[in-house]
This record gives C-alpha cells, sequence and structure tokens, in this order.
C-alpha cells in the first residue's frame, strides 16, 4: 500500500471520517486526492467566484465582519425571506445544538439511518432519542404515516426528518411533508433538515420553508455550506415563525459568522445563474454515476435525489478494507458508514462527482476485487442478468429530466480509459 504513501490508520481514529486536510498532509508529493467522503458542490463556486474571492481576501481576513443580524437581513433580502423568520448560524450543527439546548425539553424522534448530529446531540444532554429503524428492504425509505404512528406510541415530544435524507438519498415529495407537520402541530417542535434538498430535481419548489414559518411548531433548517461547496466556511440558516426563530437568534453570539460567510452572502444574488447551472450539472452527474455503479456486479445502489448515492458492497467485500485500499493505493476517500446508527460497514456513501473522477473510483473498486476476490465483478450490461440485489429499479435514471442543459462529456481524454477498453 505505497502508491499514495498514506497511513491508513489516521481513517480509523474517532468516530467520523478523517477530514480532507488529514489525508492530504498524509499524501506523498504530487499525489491527487479525490474526495468521494465530503459531500460538495464540484461545480460552484465557480473558478472566477474564487478569484474574486481570493483578490478580497486580505480585507476578508483583516476585517470584523458586520454582526450577524445584520448578515442575516442581508440573506434574507437575497433569498426572499423576511428577516425575523431567519437564524443564521455557524453551520447548521450550531443550529441543531440550540435546538437541542432549547427547544428539547423531553424527547425526540428521528428516523435512522440518518445525520448523526441528530441523535448525538440530545443523547449528549440526556434526551430520550427514538429511533425509528428504516428498513433496507424497503431501500431506506421513510414512511411518514408508520412514522407518525411510532411518534404516537412512544409519546415523543419532537420529531425530525431529513428531506433529501443523509446517506440514502431519499426524497419525500414536499405535499407529503406538509401533511406530516400538521398531523403533529400539537408537539413541542417539528424539525426538516432540508440541508440537502437543494440537489433534488423532483420537485421545482421542494423546500417546505415558506409552509414552515406559518406553523406554531415548524422549522426547517439549511446549509449552505453544503450547498454551494463551501464546507469550510461554515454557514446555515433555520426557518421557523418569529417566536422560535427570534428565541433561537437571541441565544447566538453577536458576531458568530466570519468575514467569508459575509462576503459569499453578499455574492449570492450575482451569481444565481451559475448556482442554479451547478445543479443542473450535479443532476447530470448523478444520473451518470448511478448507472456506472450499477454496472459493478452484486452492488446495490439505492436511488438518491441527493449529491451522493448509498451503496450497498457485495457479501465477501469489506467496507472497511475498501475504504482503506481506496485511498492507500489510488488516492480515493470514500465514507464507510459502520459507525452510522442503523447501518453496516457493508454500506458505504458516495458523493457524486464528474465521469473522470468516477471512472477512477471504479476502477478503484475494480482493482479490490481483483486482488482480493476471484470472482468477475463488472456486468457489462446493468440492465440484464441483474439480479435483484444488483440494483433498485429507478425509472429516474432512465429519464433525462427537461431541466438538464446540454454539456459535453468530460471523458475523452480520461487516463481512466483501461476498463472502458476492457468492455468494449
Amino acid at each position: 500500500m505505497a502508491r499514495t504513501g498514506i497511513d491508513t490508520s489516521i481513517l480509523h481514529k474517532g468516530s467520523h471520517s478523517a477530514s480532507y486536510f488529514d489525508v492530504a498532509r498524509a499524501a506523498g508529493d504530487g499525489v491527487e486526492i479525490v474526495d468521494f467522503c465530503i459531500p460538495c458542490n464540484p461545480y460552484f463556486p465557480t473558478p472566477e467566484m474564487f478569484d474574486e474571492l481570493t483578490r478580497d481576501l486580505k480585507s476578508i481576513l483583516k476585517y470584523y465582519p458586520s454582526d450577524s443580524s445584520t448578515i442575516t437581513k442581508k440573506l434574507a433580502g437575497v433569498l426572499g425571506l423576511h428577516p425575523q423568520t431567519v437564524a443564521m448560524a455557524n453551520g447548521s450543527t450550531e443550529l441543531i445544538t440550540w435546538i437541542d439546548h432549547l427547544l428539547i425539553k423531553e424527547s425526540v424522534a428521528i428516523p435512522i439511518p440518518t445525520f448523526g448530529r441528530w441523535t448525538d446531540q440530545p443523547m449528549e444532554t440526556g434526551k430520550r432519542v427514538d429511533m425509528f429503524p428504516l428498513q433496507e428492504r424497503d431501500g431506506f425509505r421513510l414512511d411518514l404515516e408508520e412514522y407518525v404512528q411510532f411518534i404516537r406510541e412512544r409519546k415523543s415530544r419532537v420529531a425530525v426528518v431529513c428531506n433529501v435524507n443523509n446517506p440514502d438519498g431519499h426524497y419525500i415529495p414536499r405535499r407529503d411533508v406538509i401533511r406530516f407537520m400538521d398531523a403533529l402541530s400539537d408537539l413541542d417542535l417539528v424539525v426538516v433538515d432540508e440541508s440537502f434538498i437543494d440537489f433534488s430535481d423532483a420537485e421545482r419548489y421542494p423546500s417546505v420553508g415558506p409552509d414552515a414559518v406559518i406553523r406554531p411548531n415548524a422549522v426547517v433548517l439549511k446549509s449552505l455550506g453544503k450547498n454551494f461547496g463551501l464546507h469550510g466556511i461554515r454557514f446555515g440558516y433555520m426557518l421557523a415563525n418569529p417566536a422560535i426563530a427570534g428565541k433561537i437568534a437571541k441565544m447566538l453570539p453577536k458576531w458568530n459568522l466570519n468575514s467569508l460567510a459575509e462576503k459569499v452572502v453578499h455574492m449570492i444574488s450575482d451569481h444565481e445563474m451559475e448556482y442554479e447551472e451547478s445543479l443542473r450539472l450535479l443532476s447530470r452527474d448523478r444520473r451518470s454515476m448511478g448507472r456506472e455503479l450499477q454496472r459493478i456486479q452484486g452492488l446495490t445502489v439505492f436511488p438518491s435525489q441527493g449529491n451522493f448515492f448509498l451503496v450497498k458492497l457485495p457479501n465477501e467485500w469489506s467496507g472497511v478494507a475498501l475504504r482503506d485500499y481506496l485511498v492507500a493505493n489510488h488516492g480515493i476517500m470514500t465514507r464507510e458508514c459502520g459507525n452510522k446508527l442503523g447501518m453496516t460497514s457493508q454500506f458505504m456513501r458516495l458523493v457524486v462527482r464528474p465521469a473522470g473522477d468516477v471512472d477512477r473510483l471504479v476502477d478503484g473498486m475494480l482493482d479490490y476485487a481483483q486482488r482480493f476476490h476471484s470472482r468477475s465483478v463488472y456486468d457489462t450490461d446493468p440492465l440484464e442478468n441483474a439480479g435483484p440485489r444488483a440494483r433498485w429499479a429507478d425509472v429516474a435514471y432512465d429519464d433525462q429530466p427537461d431541466n438538464l442543459i446540454q454539456y459535453p462529456s468530460q471523458r475523452a481524454g480520461s487516463e481512466y480509459t483501461a476498463r472502458r477498453a476492457a468492455v468494449g
């Protein structure tokens, strides 16, 4: 395992994935790290936007930002929101922390698997966490009626749903989420975490943010870092009626947002078209990547409306071993899901990336299989000879939505050509 020079022991420290910086620092000189672990938007910000940020970096770092209320008002104006319904924080996890401290008093219900802070944070403060297990046989799809029944039986006082859900990418139609909020209007709180909803192309207006702000107990969470591919800035916001939003906002530090976040908020309105294009390109890549992954025999690919896929590895594969092998031999970071409640190490979450990077990922997975397993793992026609476990049927992979723009293929000239040549 000397191709990248990365000591894979860094992947086994702590309960979360190693950071990109940890892996990059451990790599040998000239090693390119391809990140299929952190769910970034690869098309946004654009190179021109990064150039603008670079030009302003000195003043961004040198001077204090505006206070949080000023930045929040600017964001509300850009997004067409009432400023009293918005609270902006240093990442959505900061908002989850304050929601737990201020609004969750006794118990919270949450489907699993999902984003870990929704289970870990309230458990750390001694709340009862009622976990509703999603079933693999259902493709980890959440049945809201069954979930409401579970909430009633457990007498949970707060209910959370993540839409799009991480790590499985399942999307719930807006009308159903609205019914869910109304069915639980007697609870202390109903939270809809929409951190990944911008990546969905299932509906033109998928968010329930406008519906939450006129309800007495509803909160919607948004993550600008995930949407814009700027995790390092750490900024997110919540939508709720003025009483709830104001209660959270009063607890947040006056200068809890940094100058880089403020700069990006001011850039949003000037680059709306580029952002929309980035979502169209990512939607295209999601379908292409889904088809490529489906060609690996024995790999289960779950349909996704996020910027990632959940996959289940063939029985004889090890998720931990594959993760380590890809880093050590191919410079590829992946997310093995063994530390997620409701998952095992047979599951991996793979971020959607452009075609050339996907070729590199698939080649690495095939390389792992050929080195450690003797049977053929590549299916040249995913629509033939595919058993029921090979993939979850989803007509969306075959249907091209009308909001995709034509974009030239990035496959020509890729260094990862051996697999395509081998399969004709």
